[in-house]
């Protein structure tokens, strides 16, 4: 059996990939930043709950549980650098030279380590590129998922949403690193004998873009059994719609608040999620629904627990996990095609056009007014989870591993295109500062 390195900034999707590599025998090692089970993050957690601020709470968190100890390795320096440059970042440049330097970093520190057994590497796109070259260069082979749509149509989307709703965040301030950024991603896509991708719409997005569609293959996530609940009993009162996620134009916000607009009286909105937004929208969305700010990932099933139906009209993303959890939890979904969402349209929910508040609307009304095509959506959502639970997810992710286990495309080739691209995107970005 193939052995695997991951690399992986944070704490991505709870440490699913390594977790599930760990459990199915075939992790070699598993490359981070910042664990809280290892060197100096470790002390956080002899400090109590209640003095830990928020950030500190995040930190000492990280544990990647069910991955053996001795098999992880930590570069906290890093973790703590990268903590402190976001925090510190005041513009989109700023932000994105914070991922860029830390990416790099990450990607140098694994690539100069030991590989052991491995027979590949699996890391993340925008960290990975010099461990994706170096792999190469040592005969493994290499997978970097792509974990949203590329960067430029990432951009381009939440643009057009910026001009579309002004008064939501500031004037757009130019990101100057924004095409280095979506360099590297394509030089990863070229050093990667395959790129995973979490839905359709994020492999459509990289064939845009220039990746090869022989390389990108879709594996869609999931989420585990704690989200399932039992079927719901009616309430009686009108019909309770939940959205989870970051508020934002990415998210598609103003749609959800909107909405709630048009149904107030008819149904109940709730939405949660951390937010950055000004006064302004932040009061709108205050008056317009009912708005949590945050709330903790303990106490999340008891909002799922809480509603008939999700709504998550997202204009850009990879594979939203809240989708998976909401399915799980039992509740009809309606989303949008760049939801990245498994959902089936009349099946399962609703997929609409983004950007379309009537299908919306008609969507929610008809489940309001319907409550045994609801109730059977409910469990059409509640079986369909359960083929995209984590442990499917950990299935289809090492099967498509164990396609890839001697690289079928040439490496010298694959190397030179993505030194020449990382060389492009250095010299703009030396340009740009």
């Amino acid at each position: 059996m193939d052995k695997v390195i991951v690399s992986q900034l944070g704490a991505r999707m709870h440490y699913a990939v390594p977790r599930l590599l760990a459990s199915s025998g075939m992790l070699e090692r598993f490359y981070t930043d910042i664990c809280g089970t290892r060197g100096w993050p470790r002390l956080l957690g002899a400090v109590p709950r209640r003095l830990q601020p928020a950030a500190v709470r995040r930190l000492a968190g990280r544990i990647p549980w069910q991955v053996p100890d001795e098999r992880i390795t930590s570069f906290g320096g890093i973790g703590l650098a990268f903590a402190l440059m976001r925090m510190a970042a005041r513009t989109p440049t700023q932000s994105t030279a914070a991922h860029l330097w830390a990416g790099r970093k990450l990607a140098r520190a694994v690539a100069a380590a030991d590989f052991g057994r491995a027979a590949g590497v699996y890391a993340y796109s925008g960290e990975c590129l010099e461990l994706l070259t170096a792999a190469r260069a040592r005969g493994l082979w290499t997978a970097v998922e792509q974990i949203i749509a590329p960067r430029e149509i990432v951009d381009r989307l939440v643009q057009e949403e910026a001009e579309r709703f002004p008064d939501w965040q500031p004037p757009a301030v130019a990101d100057r690193l924004a095409g280095t950024y979506a360099a590297r991603e394509r030089a990863e896509w070229a050093a990667a004998n395959l790129v995973v991708c979490g839905s359709e719409f994020v492999r459509q997005g990289v064939i845009d873009q220039g990746g090869d569609p022989r390389r990108c293959v879709v594996v869609p996530y999931g989420v585990d059994a704690r989200f399932s609940l039992p079927a719901r009993a009616s309430h009686g009162g009108p019909l309770r719609v939940l959205t989870v996620g970051s508020v934002g134009l990415r998210k598609g916000s103003p749609y959800v608040l909107e909405a709630a607009r048009r149904l107030r009286g008819r149904a109940q909105f709730r939405l949660i999620g951390p937010c950055d937004l000004g006064p302004a929208p932040r009061a709108a969305l205050a008056e317009g629904l009912e708005f949590i700010p945050g709330v903790p990932r303990a106490e999340i099933l008891s909002h799922y627990a809480w509603a008939d139906v999700f709504l998550l009209p997202s204009i850009c993303e990879g594979s939203a996990t809240a989708v998976y959890e909401a399915m799980t939890a039992g509740l009809p979904a309606i989303v949008t095609a760049n939801t990245g969402s498994v959902v089936r349209d009349g099946t399962d929910g609703y997929v609409v056009p983004i950007r379309d508040v009537d299908a919306i609307t008609q969507a929610v009304e008809t489940l309001a007014a319907e409550p045994d095509l609801r109730r059977a959506m409910a469990e059409n959502a509640r079986r369909r989870a359960q083929d995209f639970d984590l442990q499917a997810y950990g299935r289809r992710l090492c099967r498509e591993l164990r396609s890839v286990r001697s690289p079928a495309l040439d490496p010298a080739s694959d190397q030179a295109s993505a030194r020449n691209a990382d060389t492009a995107a250095r010299t703009r970005q030396e340009n740009a500062a």
